[in-house]
């Protein structure tokens, strides 16, 4: 495993995908090759896109992308795609739409299935940002499952957040939920073409205007032109990025690129105690059948889960 760090940190591509597959199915282990490589990553500049599906978030990826190596930077990409119900992998729906860089070495593209966790992105999402920084890519984009409005986890991940938006989806009432106006640094209003484009636009910039902006950073709300108008749409990309750009320099000359990075820090410890110390608990309750007869105790409500928490906590305090 420390090996295969070091390979990762020598740029590998094969023994990267490897690392971010280990750490996915949780291979005992990985830990080792994680450590070599934490302290030579914050680097790159994360950027969450978040959004409803069928909110063209994968398109927008895409040519985000070609944007970006268009100015010479190399990009990584962590596409989070739902579930197979067969093989619990990722249904890869979303690397499929960005294979124009499939031969650019200059990016690297990596499906994770969201494995039944919520908020719109897989557990192993903040290693695999570790892992592409670890390579030297300049840019890691996430672009989450899209989920709705309980996708809001990328914050703790990201240091730019965009919401993706379109007209004719109802967006005009999720846009006003709390949770997607609190993590948004960007909006984009997808599919401008659209019928109701005008009123979308309208709505989300009043709503920008009544809320306390962030730290002095006004949320800007983009158009981003159809993409069955070819130029036009890599037009209103570029721009997209550009706006990215003067974001990420935003958190830098304000010195606040330290609150996100610690906030990042602290979800990362997070969890990696829950690795550390629940989850060999909760394999060991497995394997000796504990678990199974303490939910039959609690179904036939002779115990409660407090009791037995407590009583599993005492158990294992020495132990950790």
């Amino acid at each position: 495993m420390k090996e295969l760090g070091q390979k990762v940190l020598a740029g590998d591509v094969r023994s990267a995908s490897r690392l971010i597959r280990n750490l996915e199915d949780q291979i005992p282990g990985t830990h080792v090759a994680m450590q070599e490589i934490f302290t030579k990553t914050g680097n790159a500049h994360v950027i969450g896109i978040t959004g409803a599906p069928g909110a063209g978030k994968s398109t927008l990826t895409d040519e985000l992308v070609f944007s970006w190596r268009q100015r010479n930077k190399t990009v990584g990409v962590l596409a989070v795609d739902p579930t197979s119900p067969f093989t619990g992998g990722a249904l890869l729906g979303d690397r499929i739409r960005m294979l124009r860089h499939a031969e650019d070495k200059g990016v690297f593209l990596r499906s994770l299935a969201t494995r039944g966790s919520m908020g719109g992105i897989s557990k192993a999402v903040g290693e695999g940002i570790h892992v592409m920084d670890a390579m030297g890519k300049d840019t890691i984009i996430v672009e989450t499952v899209g989920v709705g409005q309980q996708e809001v986890e990328i914050i703790n991940h990201a240091h730019t957040v965009i919401v993706v938006l379109v007209p004719g989806m109802g967006d005009e009432i999720q846009a006003l939920k709390a949770g997607l106006m609190e993590i948004a640094d960007i909006f984009i209003i997808n599919k401008a073409d659209r019928d109701g484009a005008a009123s979308l636009y309208k709505e989300v910039t009043n709503m920008v205007h009544m809320s306390v902006t962030k730290g002095g950073w006004e949320i800007p709300v983009l158009l981003v032109e159809s993409v069955q108008e070819p130029k036009k749409f890599a037009e209103s990309v570029s721009a997209v990025c550009d706006k990215i750009e003067d974001h990420y320099r935003y958190l830098v000359d304000k010195n606040l690129l330290s609150e996100r990075l610690r906030r990042k820090t602290a979800a990362e410890f997070n969890e990696a105690l829950w690795a550390a110390i629940l989850q060999p608990v909760l394999n060991d309750l497995d394997a000796g059948g504990e678990m199974e007869k303490m939910v039959d105790q609690l179904l036939k409500k002779e115990t409660d889960p407090y009791t037995l928490a407590a009583e599993v906590a005492v158990r294992y305090k020495n132990k950790v």
